[in-house]
């Protein structure tokens, strides 16, 4: 099986990883091409031609889905191609006061951004009357190296409380099994939604909290939303304009996989597990 990988970001490294140890024969293609097994995003059509399995991480931009943009009849045309998964965001279901949703819920996007990735869906969706297209939908993405420890270490951590603020996350790990969970299922021509959110969605300062007990440590002071807000980037108050709880259990059933780190707390002591092992005391 050949697998493709538009873009070699946190996600894309970590599946593309996975794949190969699985078995894949796996190429990515990325702006800047940092390896052997990957080429440049203008130089794709013969790889995109001999590709079993395509993966797309690249996020739309103001105009368009990139590589759709670029690609598309290449795709569509692909002469071995028996599976498209493209890698999009919960935000497409928008706020919902602090209500669940699942699978099965309409996304009604209430920011910009959540407008893009549902257009970035719908477009792709257009390849599964000949292809199985499967929609993952990413709660907030964490792992090594992008975590709450992180923040702790670099003292710039703040723990904001805002109660009844829910956020859903989804370790890095998780993501590429379910991708590759998906990729050994066959199945027939149509589109699949799963969202890939772990079974807990926790307040911000909650995992602060846990986070900091690992590593027996005070939590930082607590601060409150109203304080925190006019200090923040455009992109993270757009996470806290928004509150739901997204469900995954029919996700979960449908790929034949449970997550590997089910809330922040396997998470982060996974991830403090392996720190210590790569950097022993």
């Amino acid at each position: 099986m050949r697998l493709l990988i538009f873009g070699l970001g946190y996600c894309g490294t970590a599946i593309a990883n996975a794949a190969r140890e699985a078995g894949f024969a796996a190429t990515a293609v990325a702006r800047q091409p940092p390896g052997p097994d990957t080429v440049p995003f203008d130089a794709a059509t013969t790889v995109v031609a001999a590709a079993t399995h395509l993966l797309s991480t690249v996020p739309p931009n103001a105009h368009s889905d990139p590589v759709l943009a670029r690609y598309a009849d290449a795709i569509a045309t692909a002469p071995h191609l028996r599976w498209i998964g493209y890698l999009s965001s919960t935000v497409v279901y928008g706020d919902r006061d602090g209500g669940w949703v699942d699978e099965d819920t309409p996304p009604e996007p209430s920011q910009e951004r959540g407008h893009r990735r549902l257009a970035a869906e719908t477009a792709w969706s257009m390849l599964s009357a000949a292809h199985a297209v499967d929609v993952f939908r990413l709660a907030g993405i964490y792992g090594p190296g992008r975590s709450a420890f992180d923040d702790l270490y670099s003292g710039r951590a703040r723990r904001i409380i805002k109660p009844g603020h829910a956020f859903g996350r989804i370790h890095r790990d998780d993501i590429a099994g379910a991708v590759l969970a998906a990729t050994r299922q066959s199945v027939a021509p149509g589109r699949r939604t799963f969202n890939l959110n772990d079974d807990e969605p926790a307040e911000s300062a909650r995992v602060l909290e846990e986070a900091a007990r690992l590593l027996h440590k005070p939590a930082p002071p607590a601060i409150a939303f109203a304080d925190a807000e006019p200090m923040m980037s455009p992109m993270a108050r757009s996470f806290w304009a928004e509150n739901r709880k997204v469900a995954s259990h029919k996700t979960q059933a449908a790929l034949g996989y449970a997550w590997r780190h089910p809330t922040y707390r396997e998470g982060l002591r996974a991830i403090l597990r392996q720190q210590i092992a790569d950097h022993p005391p």
